[in-house]
């Protein structure tokens, strides 16, 4: 097998990697003592591709595979890891659950906005009882006409105090 990267990934990688040296990593250290996230670099990166990289196009994304989806992730997170967390859970937790299991009128509405940066999705998984186990997760959701009533409690909401 062939683990070399191809001239797209590489291009990619180039990309990725200059943009969070000059970027990110100059900014790294005040960013994490102040406590501050910089929600205009998430628009910078959508701009520029690396927000949607494995969403189709039809959605606002890349539409690349998922081993450019790593080239991002690595070289963001060599500058950055809690940006780099925080372009994992946009990406791969969000995105991809939505273009999984979302409909189609969700995937219209949500991933051209998630894939340039204009909204900030998160994630809500453990629990009090269940920590990280989704197999044991006891929140509910409960139509209701129209609407969802959701009963439940979470301890962690990925992105939870950036999101939109």
């Amino acid at each position: 097998m062939d683990f070399r990267l191809n001239d797209e990934q590489r291009m990619i990688q180039d990309s990725v990697r200059k943009f969070a040296r000059e970027k990110i990593l100059p900014n790294a250290r005040d960013w994490d003592r102040q406590g501050f996230f910089p929600r205009e670099l998430l628009r910078e990166m959508g701009q520029l591709g690396y927000l949607g990289v494995p969403v189709p196009e039809e959605y606002g994304g890349a539409g690349l595979d998922y081993i450019s989806e790593a080239i991002v992730f690595e070289e963001i997170g060599y500058a950055d890891s809690s940006v780099r967390t925080t372009l994992s859970v946009q990406m791969s937790l969000v995105e991809l659950t939505i273009l999984k299991w979302g409909t189609e009128e969700q995937k219209q509405r949500y991933l051209p906005g998630l894939c340039s940066g204009e909204i900030i999705g998160c994630f809500g998984l453990t629990e009090p009882n269940a920590g990280s186990d989704a197999g044991n997760v006891q929140t509910t959701a409960k139509r209701d006409g129209d609407d969802w009533l959701l009963s439940g409690q979470k301890v962690w909401i990925s992105n939870g105090t950036i999101a939109d």
